[in-house]
């Protein structure tokens, strides 16, 4: 595991400048990077909003109740681990082996390295400090995909080789690290604590060379609960709910169900056994993974899933979750 070298105080705010401490008032209200501030809402920094928020989740019922309880109080370097998209794969590595992972092909502490760096026809390039973002490139996506606006950066895209020109590249790296994710320290707090790098790994296809559907475990106290399962992520994309015995729920996030319903995957079995090894260590973990000819290879583990606002529909499964899940009093 790579060693976070962060020292946490469960009681006081994470830095907001990835790397080392903020040495100045002006740093400690903005994320730094080359020249670079991005300001931190005031709400994110202040020390009663944490108060108030930590009094507010005291008595978490909901499984949102209790993700925001998590991100208030678990300070753990794990959670740092957890988020880091880099040190996460040398944890999964000790765990369950280099198989396990998608090969990686670059790591670059300046998207300016892209320039000289040998790409493949087909990649994935995303940044270490951060979720919901990359850029997929192969020859299977739309020929009307472009990369976004420099402006609109934060998200994932999907184009052609030959619509993903380097300078391009270039500029959405320096975007992407130019930001602080995740809200400042009285929200996702983990992710300011993770060295802002790019990665380079393989593009990850199912045997049709397509985007693999993505699997998503919901681990509570070691015993995986649920299982959601992403499809179509560029292309009418669909979104279940399953319970670890393949039945499938009536609740939606906010995406269409696959029509006809998913079949039971056959590697279900070993995916639940590895998602449950990977949330060792930890009350409620989302080990998301993908079921490939090849095996079952890791995607990341998610501690604080939509930052406590995941949508239930209805609302009655926001409840359920939440009662497989006892959070502890104090996180150790």
């Amino acid at each position: 595991m790579l060693d976070t070298r962060t020292t946490i105080d469960q009681e006081t705010e994470a830095a907001d400048h990835v790397g080392r401490e903020p040495t100045s008032n002006t740093e400690r209200r903005s994320g730094v990077l080359g020249g670079v501030r991005r300001p931190v809402a005031a709400r994110e920094r202040s020390r009663v909003v944490r108060w108030w928020r930590l009094w507010r989740t005291r008595r978490p019922r909901t499984f949102n109740d209790k993700v925001r309880y998590k991100m208030l109080r678990d300070h753990r370097p794990l959670m740092v681990t957890f988020a880091d998209k880099l040190a996460v794969r040398e944890h999964v590595a000790a765990l369950a082996g280099p198989d396990a992972l998608p090969r990686l092909l670059h790591v670059l502490d300046q998207p300016r390295d892209l320039v000289d760096a040998a790409l493949p026809p087909d990649y994935v390039l995303k940044p270490t400090h951060g979720s919901g973002v990359a850029v997929i490139v192969s020859a299977q996506a739309e020929v009307v995909s472009r990369l976004p606006d420099v402006r609109h950066a934060w998200g994932y895209h999907h184009v052609r080789p030959e619509m993903a020109p380097v300078e391009h590249l270039v500029a959405l790296g320096e975007s992407w690290l130019s930001q602080l994710y995740g809200q400042g320290p009285n929200r996702e707090w983990a992710y300011g604590h993770v060295p802002r790098r790019l990665l380079v790994e393989e593009l990850l296809t199912d045997a049709g060379g397509r985007i693999p559907d993505d699997y998503k475990f919901f681990v509570f106290h070691g015993t995986c609960r649920y299982v959601q399962v992403d499809r179509g992520r560029f292309d009418r994309r669909t979104q279940d709910f399953y319970t670890r015995t393949w039945e499938h729920l009536a609740l939606s996030g906010g995406n269409p169900w696959a029509v006809p319903e998913i079949p039971e995957p056959v590697r279900l079995q070993g995916m639940l056994d590895l998602a449950e090894q990977l949330a060792e260590g930890t009350d409620f973990v989302r080990v998301d993974l993908y079921d490939l000819p090849r095996g079952i290879v890791f995607g990341e583990l998610s501690s604080f899933p939509a930052g406590g606002d995941s949508p239930f529909e209805p609302e009655s499964f926001n409840l359920e979750f939440g009662g497989h899940w006892t959070p502890p009093r104090r996180y150790r």
